[in-house]
Formats: structure tokens, C-alpha cells, sequence
């Protein structure tokens, strides 16, 4: 049989069952060098065309919406006077009233919320105090910058934060005044050298009145990554998605898994026998007889060269479901990353014996076996 025959037979396979059916006779068709081009044949027929560029979105994040932030710049500029009142005494006071009011003196700063507590931690050894904790600097930036001034609970609380919006104004000052960090070393400048802070506080003040050029405004975005920010901040969410998915899908239908991610790693290891470390995102179970059915592992990526390299723990994989006595092995893949077919997808395929889906294929995994037979719950209506 040709290798177009093959590849025929697998796109042509009416379920993803069948398709893996067709998948399991690739070896005694072929070669090791054919069936790789096989594999390769039917990624980009049937799985690449399912990939979506999940690059083109961010998740919601309050914190760093416009809304958000203007509120906290109309409190910063307010009780600054359009920032003409600047002083350390200044801005301790703004920094009391209104806390958030931070974030916008340390995105002025070009710093980040880490680096603005070791800035804290430099002033506080020169006079004896203490400085603010990567942490804290959090906490104030996340308080809703509301209209009056913020009040804090308690005596204690009250002294505290006192004490850390002083050590914050000395230190948004000292910055400001380019006191703080000294001289750049060759072949570097500082972070203060950029259009809104070269001139200082003046500048500032010429931006807050005048407006930012389109150009400018576009450089920086350049310059420091478009939605860098929000997308490190939401780096969590977005790895979770796929399984998230997946965890949804099984819920609905009522079959029996273990997130690993949420689950202890011995006790899994222990429960199903499972050696391979760290264990599969999801293993699938029959509950009436505690029997290991599937494994899944979910990747996504939007880098050929990462999709490549995670290829690899499939075929790890792989040969545990083996020595496991023949355990179905399904992939749940995302981002274009994906669309490397030589040495990234179809490996993946291969390994699965085509088992793969997608966000947009995800319920295709009903049809495969072992599913189901596991399912519990009937298609809603």
C-alpha cells in the first residue's frame, strides 16, 4: 500500500476512532522512514487547519485595564497638582490618601513592582528603616483607587502603611533625582533616561498636559513588548486553558479522571502504577474497577522550536502507556507553535497513534475508545 493510499484511508476515516484504527496499521504498511512521512502527510491534511493562533488574545485582567489605571492617574495627578507638587512630603501624603496611586509613580519609574522593593530596600538601609516588600507593593497598587482618601484599618495598620508610603516617596524621589542608582556603567544608561523622565519631573509634567505623540506612544510599546505585562501576569491562566478544557469536557460527561496538576504526584504514582515523572496532565480511570484507562497531556505553544522540544515527552509517554500493558495515550494540543509538522507534530501523532485533538476538536475525544464505553452522562437535549 502507498503512502498516499494510507493517508487516503486515515483522512477519510469517518470517526477519530476509525482514524485510529488506520493509524495502528501504519507500521506493518511501512518503514520507519514512510511512516514518519505518513504522519507528516496527515498533520498537515487533518490537524494543522485545526490550530488556532491563541496569540491574538489576553485574558481580562482588572488590575491592568485602562479603566483601572485611569483611576489611579487621575488620583496621582489630582493630589500632585498636575504633578508640580512633588516632594517626598508630597507624595507621602498621595501615597496615604490614595495607595494606588503607585502604580503610576512606579510606572513612571520604569520599574517593576520587584525591582521598586529592592529600590525600597536601598533607601531603607541609608536611614534606618524598613522597605517594602515585593508583596506590599502589590497590595497598595491593588487597592481601588476610589474618589476620597483611604482610610486604613486599625493603629497599626495605619502606622504601617505610613511608615511604607514614606520609604516609597523617598524613594520615587531619589529615583526621580537619578541619586539613587548612579552613574550607568558603559554601554548602558538609565531606565530614567526615556522620553517622559529625561528632563525629570518636567518632562512629566510637559506629557501630563501636552499629551504623548502616536509615535512615541507606538516606540514604547516596541520598545518594552506589546502586552508584556498582562500576558506574564496571566501566564497561569493561559497554561491552564487546554486542561481546563479537558476538565470541563469529563465533568460534563460524567467520566472518571484525576488532574494531575491538583492531585498528589506519589498518590497517583502509587494508586495506578505509573512511573513516569512528572505524571500525565489527566489520567482516565474505569471507577468500578480502579482500572488506569487513558492518559492525556496538554500543550500548548505558539513557538515551533518549543512545540519540537515538548515532541518529546509524548514519546516518554508513549512507552510508559506500553509498559502499562497498552494504556490509550491522547495529546490535547494548542497555539501555531503546533504547525512544525517534521520534527513536532507528527511525532506527537505517531506517538499517539493519532489520538490527538485540538480546542476546536475537543469533543472528538467522546468518539475514541476508551471513552465511550466510561461516559456516564448522555449529550445534553
Amino acid at each position: 500500500m502507498s503512502v498516499e493510499e494510507t493517508v487516503r484511508a486515515i483522512v477519510e476515516a469517518e470517526t477519530l476512532n476509525r482514524r485510529v484504527q488506520q493509524f495502528r496499521l501504519i507500521p506493518e504498511r511501512h518503514g520507519a522512514g514512510e511512516a514518519m512521512s505518513v504522519y507528516a502527510a496527515v498533520a498537515r491534511k487533518l490537524y494543522v487547519k485545526t490550530l488556532a493562533p491563541d496569540f491574538a488574545y489576553i485574558h481580562d485582567a482588572p488590575f491592568y485595564s485602562r479603566g483601572y489605571f485611569e483611576k489611579a492617574y487621575a488620583q496621582a495627578k489630582r493630589l500632585t497638582r498636575g504633578f508640580e507638587n512633588v516632594t517626598e512630603a508630597d507624595l507621602t501624603v498621595a501615597l496615604q490618601e490614595v495607595p494606588a496611586t503607585l502604580l503610576v509613580f512606579r510606572t513612571i519609574l520604569g520599574l517593576t513592582k520587584d525591582e521598586f522593593a529592592h529600590a525600597t530596600a536601598i533607601i531603607a538601609e541609608l536611614d534606618g528603616s524598613a522597605g517594602m516588600s515585593g508583596s506590599r507593593v502589590d497590595a497598595f497598587e491593588r487597592r481601588e483607587p476610589a474618589a476620597g482618601p483611604s482610610r486604613a484599618r486599625g493603629h497599626a495598620q495605619g502606622e504601617r502603611r505610613q511608615k511604607e508610603a514614606l520609604v516609597a516617596a523617598k524613594t520615587i524621589a531619589a529615583v526621580m533625582a537619578r541619586t539613587l542608582f548612579g552613574e550607568a556603567p558603559p554601554g548602558q544608561r538609565l531606565k530614567q533616561d526615556k522620553p517622559d523622565t529625561e528632563d525629570g519631573w518636567n518632562t512629566v509634567r510637559r506629557y501630563a498636559s501636552e499629551g504623548v505623540p502616536l509615535s512615541l506612544f507606538l516606540h514604547q510599546r516596541h520598545y518594552g513588548g506589546a502586552f508584556r505585562q498582562v500576558l506574564d501576569a496571566t501566564s497561569g491562566r493561559r497554561g491552564d486553558r487546554l486542561e481546563d478544557a479537558v476538565q470541563k469536557l469529563f465533568v460534563d460527561t460524567g467520566i472518571a479522571f484525576l488532574r494531575t496538576g491538583s492531585t498528589d504526584q506519589g498518590l497517583i504514582r502509587e494508586r495506578f502504577n505509573i512511573t513516569v515523572a512528572p505524571a500525565p496532565d489527566f489520567v482516565v480511570y474505569d471507577p468500578a474497577t480502579n482500572d488506569l484507562r487513558a492518559m492525556l497531556e496538554c500543550k500548548g505553544t505558539n513557538d515551533g522550536g518549543t512545540a519540537r522540544d515538548k515532541a518529546g515527552r509524548f514519546r516518554t509517554l508513549q512507552r510508559e502507556c506500553v509498559r502499562l500493558g497498552g494504556v490509550a495515550l491522547f495529546a490535547v494540543l494548542g497555539g501555531i507553535g503546533w504547525a512544525r509538522v517534521n520534527d513536532a507534530l507528527a511525532p506527537v501523532i505517531a506517538a499517539t497513534e493519532g489520538r490527538v485533538v485540538t480546542p476546536a476538536t475537543l469533543d472528538h475525544l467522546l468518539e475514541v475508545n476508551p471513552f465511550p464505553a466510561l461516559r456516564t452522562i448522555g449529550p445534553a437535549g
